[in-house]
């Protein structure tokens, strides 16, 4: 499948999150949350694995961007319903601290192209990789001639386990887009939430936002 005309990323956090993103201005990378909460309180409910976190802060590198630590960008999936947030559904994950589910999570939707384009007017670096960037093995790229390279039909699927299904699958459907150190709350276009009850919560914390995506309740992009 050749790359999407116009691909989307996307962003999954906490929903308590929301009012710390929109008071920033937008999503700071691990590496600067990690040094801001060492002298403040925690910024809202971390969702992610420790352990992979540390390896992103400490370890990963990517090669499009020597010195560049993954855990310095901001990541994105190419799609919603990801693997990541199957773990989070299923809440049994011994790595996984965080035990809330899904039901609280919501998506933050933008533009590949538009984001490059912020990312490459503003002087930050950008690369998006072939498969998870927390594992030891992942390939990156900085050049948006080179979105073929992603597999987009391992993407854009719901049958990522099970019988049949190939490792390559389950890999590809982890590529990311990384940005570095933070992302503009302006380039969030849409939020997804999965119940009438995060998206009531979601508009409140809209109510203080200059800049307000549109909200949609989106089932299909949960389990």
């Amino acid at each position: 499948m050749p790359p999407p005309a116009a691909p989307k990323i996307y962003h999954i956090v906490h929903v308590d999150r929301l009012p710390s993103i929109i008071a920033e201005g937008g999503l700071l990378c691990d590496a600067e949350i990690v040094r801001r909460t060492a002298a403040a309180p925690a910024m809202g409910t971390t969702i992610g694995m420790t352990s992979i976190k540390e390896r992103r802060l400490n370890e990963l590198e990517l090669s499009s961007h020597p010195g560049l630590r993954v855990g310095g960008c901001v990541p994105f999936y190419f799609c919603p319903r990801s693997i990541m947030l199957y773990l989070i559904h299923c809440a049994n994950h011994a790595e996984l601290a965080y035990r809330g589910g899904q039901g609280p999570i919501v998506h933050l939707e933008a533009d590949l192209r538009d984001s490059v384009a912020w990312a490459e007017r503003n002087r930050s670096r950008w690369a998006f990789t072939l498969s998870n960037a927390g594992a030891y093995y992942f390939e990156d790229r900085a050049d948006l001639g080179q979105l073929d390279a992603i597999n987009w039909d391992a993407v854009q699927t719901n049958r990522w386990a099970g019988n049949g299904i190939s490792r390559s699958v389950k890999e590809g459907k982890q590529a990311e887009f990384l940005i570095e150190t933070s992302f503009p709350w302006q380039l969030v276009t849409r939020i997804g939430v999965r119940s009438q009850q995060v998206y009531g919560q979601v508009r409140a914390a809209l109510q203080a936002a200059e800049h307000k995506p549109h909200v949609e309740i989106k089932p299909d992009w949960y389990y």
